[in-house]
């Protein structure tokens, strides 16, 4: 059987055949310079642009490469997943293919391991790969969350980070469909500390994470922490209830109480519209939760590999 290697590094990858010679060009030297034994897992997650041609010829190279190709794309976070399953090092380092995440810090963060840290999670400061549009909508994000959710968020995070090989043994047994790794590392808890650095540019091609994606990744966060939007439909609903007692009071007593005559028809009309669309809105909310249990009890694979390469 092999030596455990020291250091692992887990590199989702989705159409980035541009960044990846660059990538490890930059990243072999840093490891070498930090662990006397290493594995680079790639976890191609169904790329259509020669991104495993690429990664296979690194391979050949370097026999400390190593990857799993998806039979489709499964989704940013399900790749870290199956990166995190594969890994066998004693620490194991988390980062995107497109260089905005700076292979230099990794010295930064295996020294606060060596100190003891289990988890060495990373923030982004406002650097030139950040847009404006980004950082308005991640501080809405992160100040919605930490306040409703049962996990404490710092503002910026980024799936740039160490786990310590027992935090990674922990996750490994989380095998939740729709998941938010952030808030799981938050979750599980263990020493944690943080590092900041300040993102480069995009090296090659564009984001994947679209408005829509960024939309679907903020419901996950959500939802996988919170029961609160469901509460708050409680809450609403108890309140639109209440002022409709009120209201029922007032008419009955206009009816039979007084000789003014009950016009209304505009007030009837905007109390309907205005509870049925309450209504439409708190049946997405349970449609959102449903919908997730769903998924859980099929109980289907988190993903499917087509492919590996090293293991």
């Amino acid at each position: 059987m092999s030596e455990k290697p020291e250091l692992s590094v887990i590199i989702p990858v989705f159409n980035e055949a541009g960044s990846l010679a660059e990538l490890y060009n930059r990243l072999l030297p840093v490891i070498k310079a930090q662990a006397a034994s290493y594995e680079i897992i790639f976890v191609d997650d169904g790329s259509s642009d020669g991104s495993l041609s690429a990664i296979e010829e690194l391979a050949k190279q370097d026999h400390a490469v190593k990857a799993v190709s998806f039979s489709r794309n499964f989704g940013h976070m399900i790749a870290l997943s199956a990166g995190l399953d594969k890994a066998s090092g004693r620490a194991v380092i988390t980062m995107d293919a497109d260089l905005q995440h700076p292979p230099e810090l990794i010295p930064e963060l295996m020294a606060k391991w060596k100190a003891g840290a289990q988890v060495v999670n990373t923030r982004r400061g406002k650097g030139k790969g950040v847009g404006f549009f980004k950082r308005i909508t991640a501080g809405i994000f992160y100040w919605l969350i930490n306040r409703i959710a049962k996990v404490n968020l710092p503002a910026n995070a980024a799936d740039y980070r160490l786990l310590d090989e027992k935090v990674v043994a922990t996750l490994k047994q989380v095998r939740e469909r729709s998941r938010f790794l952030r808030g799981l590392i938050r979750w599980v808890g263990f020493k944690q500390e943080f590092v900041d650095y300040q993102p480069d540019k995009r090296f090659a091609g564009r984001t994947k994470y679209s408005v829509s994606r960024m939309i679907a990744f903020a419901i996950d966060g959500i939802t996988s922490f919170s029961t609160f939007p469901l509460r708050l439909a409680t809450y609403i609903g108890s309140c639109i209830a209440f002022l409709g007692a009120l209201y029922i009071i007032y008419a009955l007593y206009v009816r039979f109480f007084t000789d003014q005559a009950i016009e209304g028809w505009a007030s009837v009309l905007i109390a309907v519209l205005f509870i049925g669309g309450v209504q439409l809105v708190f049946l997405g909310i349970l449609g959102e939760y449903l919908g997730r249990v769903f998924e859980e009890v099929k109980a289907r694979p988190l993903y499917i590999i087509n492919k590996q390469i090293g293991f």
